[in-house]
């Protein structure tokens, strides 16, 4: 019976080669975006679960709040492990990472400059599951002065991974590190993404309020989170009663699982994903699928309704229901098969494209080979099932006397249902383009915006060894003799990047007195050229000089968003007091300027109160060069032989300014990427069904046509009919996507402080994009149909 099945299912198929042709297609289309969205989905939720005791990690964040100020960070001070080891039974070990142990690499002749290096104790191996290829993990960093490297940088270094173990590596030029363990290249998944692990000094600060590392947990066996997390509310007044204050400390503990998806503070180890954004890739998803489904069913029961009598015929010779149900689930369980044929085809051809767009490394299979099959096959069969069942349930219900006469119940007959779907698929659409088009402009608007300084042309790069910083007015002096370089300035904080620094502090208030709680300022510390170089609007008051004693000791500029939210007339001559260590000891400064507010950070953020400072010697070793426009070649030239005056053997990492706040917009840029490129796929499949739909119909009314045209109606008359019922059911689906496309965005932007406002024009231009698709899709159709010769069409009369 079912050989029986698949030969009549394969001749019914090759009768109807266009409409066979569009569904397998469409379905394919479908089944490949479904397909590249599971594993982009599937990525993004394994974040940091190959670890063996993942589900015993926890990061310790911090939340702090006091008077009108507040932070919420994931970094610590370096006594907390050790304290929260010796003091709570359910920690069974801690790590603490130091994301800045970046610079330049040198073994023989082969360097390499890595941004990406930690400083970190030797229990990341107890806590973490990096597997060690060469070497003891657990002395690989006991002591100071040694370095871990994944086995793509031993091979940069050494050629020979295997023969990096016990080998010396001068580390920014000036510090040798041993090499006492090569381990495997981090997973794409993980949140922690090194090239090198370097031992923590030993002398590193311990003072509990100097935030600078990330400390994780491993819990005992059996430790509920939550409750131990109650517990930790008396950490800090056992340990920080004499810094606290007026500030309410608050402990936190973050799953490790969870970091990826769900953790957006300030200062992160690294780029996250966003939960919200699998939860709208899933959705989409799911929408592509049901739109292909779509496809399918319109275009299988319009064409079905030639196959009445057929079904009349097989009734009245004893066919059952359930055969007929056999014979329909076949022909789909075919067209599904051999879409999921061609939807793996394109997965295999544009897998390296999707990679591309969402900065991924995925694989066609994801887990093992024998799962992904089991699961693309149990896929295929599901889309069959779901497609094909109802156009088998109402095509075998037919009563075989009305079907012989080909009178079938107005319920089947009319277009209602499928008009709804076609209503849907455009709907849907529309969102897609307008979300897309929404996502774009304000990608173009961060990029392009004003941050209150100019950002191009600009090159930075760090200095790492300690001579030079001491020199940095001679490093200045003699690369600025280049024709080529503008200006140059140098900041303790690079910025554009999470590394900016921060400090509580007390202000002057109006009556003279000082205000007798802390609040948290951004604060670092510029040159005196910084304003010139950035080209920042000094707005009153006076900049800093850097040769001045006074100022180094004890002058600050503000931002105007310090001196609004401090309710200041006059700014200059306020004094301001901070913090300087972790032992509580403060330094008082007078405020001799105020400088126009800037960004940075991302437009994600608020311009949040600043204070900028002289740099102390060897402060300044974030080095900002303006490069005369289209001279960039001609001054790295220079700058490259002016500074090994310097440093012989130093090689300088450049890179430009505005490369800083691209990064700030990375995630959000993939998402517009992988969207528009679903919105594509939804248009062509869209496309594919109204085509079909436009066919079948012109099939439908081939009769009436070349009666309109006997009586003299014109080819224009002939496309309108049968193309308006299409239009109306587009400009239906414009109505009903709108609304949707606007909440979905107002939403999204609310992730950004600074953002364009939603303007009508882009759901209109959706709007009128979604038609002429609609009008180019079913006009080809209808001129094909009403050029055609009358007389064929009637000969048959």
């Amino acid at each position: 019976m079912l050989f029986n099945y698949i030969k009549i299912s394969f001749r019914n198929l090759s009768k109807q080669r266009l409409f066979s042709g569009l569904n397998i297609f469409g379905l394919g289309i479908g089944m490949a975006a479904v397909w590249l969205m599971l594993l982009y989905v599937a990525d993004e939720l394994s974040y940091d679960r190959f670890h063996k005791n993942a589900d015993r990690i926890v990061r310790v964040v911090q939340r702090a709040t006091w008077d009108e100020s507040s932070f919420h960070i994931p970094l610590t001070s370096a006594p907390f492990a050790t304290a929260l080891q010796t003091d709570y039974p359910e920690v069974e070990g801690t790590v603490r990472i130091s994301s800045e142990g970046g610079g330049a690499m040198k073994y023989g002749k082969n360097e390499v400059v890595a941004n990406d290096i930690y400083f970190t104790d030797p229990s990341i191996f107890n806590v973490f599951s990096f597997p060690v290829l060469y070497g003891d993990a657990k002395s690989a960093l006991a002591e100071p002065q040694k370095i871990v490297l994944t086995k793509t940088m031993a091979e940069t270094l050494f050629k020979d991974a295997s023969q990096a173990v016990g080998k010396t590596v001068l580390f920014s030029n000036n510090y040798p590190n041993v090499v006492t363990a090569v381990i495997e290249d981090i997973p794409t998944n993980s949140h922690l993404r090194f090239s090198a692990l370097r031992s923590l000094p030993k002398d590193y600060s311990t003072g509990w309020q100097q935030f600078e590392l990330y400390t994780y947990l491993l819990l005992k066996d059996g430790t509920d989170v939550q409750k131990f997390g109650k517990k930790l509310a008396g950490f800090f007044p056992n340990y920080l009663k004499k810094e606290m204050g007026n500030v309410n400390y608050q402990m936190e503990l973050q799953p490790l699982t969870s970091i990826h998806l769900n953790s957006h503070l300030d200062f992160e180890i690294g780029p996250n994903g966003n939960a919200n954004t699998v939860y709208v890739f899933s959705a989409i998803a799911a929408l592509i699928l049901l739109i292909a489904c779509i496809n399918y069913v319109n275009l299988y029961t319009a064409r079905s309704m030639k196959r009445i009598r057929e079904v009349g015929v097989r009734k009245s010779i004893g066919s059952e229901r359930g055969q007929l149900i056999g014979q329909f689930l076949t022909e789909s369980m075919i067209l599904t098969i051999l879409a999921g044929l061609v939807a793996f085809i394109l997965v295999i051809v544009s897998l390296p494209l999707f990679n591309k767009l969402a900065e991924k490394s995925l694989s066609p299979g994801y887990r093992s080979d024998l799962m992904s099959a089991l699961v693309a096959i149990a896929f295929v069969l599901l889309v069959g099932l779901i497609s094909g069942l109802y156009p088998a349930l109402r095509f075998s219900a037919f009563r075989p006397v009305n079907a012989l006469k080909g009178q079938i119940s107005s319920q089947v007959s009319s277009a209602y249902f499928r008009k709804s779907l076609v209503v849907f698929q455009f709907a849907a659409t529309v969102v897609m383009i307008a979300c897309s088009a929404v996502v774009y402009r304000q990608m173009h608007y961060v990029n392009n915006k004003d941050l209150g300084f100019n950002k191009s042309q600009v090159l930075v790069f760090h200095i790492d060894k300690n001579e030079v910083r001491n020199q940095v007015r001679a490093v200045k002096q003699k690369l600025s003799e280049s024709p080529f370089i503008e200006s140059m300035a140098s900041s303790s904080n690079p910025i554009g990047t999470n590394y900016m620094g921060s400090a509580g502090m007390f202000m002057e208030k109006e009556n003279g007195q000082m205000s007798p709680g802390t609040q948290m300022v951004q604060k670092f510390a510029v040159d005196g050229d910084f304003l010139k170089t950035m080209e920042i609007k000094l707005i009153a008051g006076r900049n800093l000089n850097s040769d001045s004693e006074a100022d180094l000791l004890g002058s600050a500029m503000v931002n105007e968003a310090l001196v609004k939210k401090q309710g200041w007339t006059n700014p200059v001559g306020k004094r301001i007091k901070y913090f300087i260590d972790g032992e509580g000891n403060t330094k008082e400064a007078t405020i001799v300027g105020v400088v126009a507010d800037f960004h940075t950070y991302s437009l994600q953020h608020k311009i949040e109160p600043l204070v900028l400072q002289a740099p102390a010697p060897g402060d300044g070793d974030n080095i900002y060069v303006r490069i005369a426009p289209e001279k960039t070649k001609e001054a790295l030239a220079y700058m490259r032989q002016a500074y090994k005056e310097f440093d012989p053997e130093a090689t300088l990492d450049f890179h430009f300014l505005d490369e800083n706040f691209a990064q700030q917009y990375a995630s959000e840029q993939r998402q517009g990427n992988v969207m528009l490129t679903f919105a594509v796929l939804a248009v062509l499949i869209a496309c594919l069904g109204l085509f079909g739909l436009a066919a079948f119909a012109a099939e439908s009314r081939t009769k009436e046509i070349g009666v309109r045209k006997v009586l003299g109606a014109s080819i224009q008359s002939v496309v309108l009919l049968l193309s308006k019922d299409f239009v109306k059911l587009v400009l239906i689906a414009i109505v009903v996507g709108t609304p949707v496309s606007i909440y979905a965005m107002g939403e999204w932007l609310k992730n950004f402080e600074y953002r364009e406002p939603l303007s009508w024009w882009i759901f209109a231009g959706a709007g009128l994009v979604a038609i002429l698709i609609a009008l180019a899709t079913v006009s080809a159709q209808a001129f094909k149909s009403a050029l055609m010769n009358p007389v064929k069409s009637l000969k048959t009369e």
